[in-house]
């Protein structure tokens, strides 16, 4: 969604990212497996399913293994 952690935390900070259908207000929050996070980003809305976690940081195309894209925005 976004490639730093400080543009995750802006997008919390200014209310754009909910987990689980409520506003989520601290960056540092916990996300579970299962968890649905939806974000309000550059005029869409993206709604993603948790799936999995990694043990370490890794790129774009790792990352989308980790999700199941719930919107209709993003499906092709």
């Amino acid at each position: 969604m976004v490639k730093a952690r400080t543009s995750a935390a802006e997008l919390v900070g200014s209310g754009h990212v909910r987990v689980n259908g409520e506003r989520e207000k601290s960056p540092g929050h916990a996300i579970k497996i299962g968890d649905v996070i939806t974000v309000a980003l550059d005029r869409t809305v993206r709604v993603l399913k948790v799936t999995g976690f990694s043990e370490r940081r890794g790129d774009a195309a790792a990352a989308r293994v980790l999700f199941e894209e719930l919107s209709e925005a993003k499906r092709n």
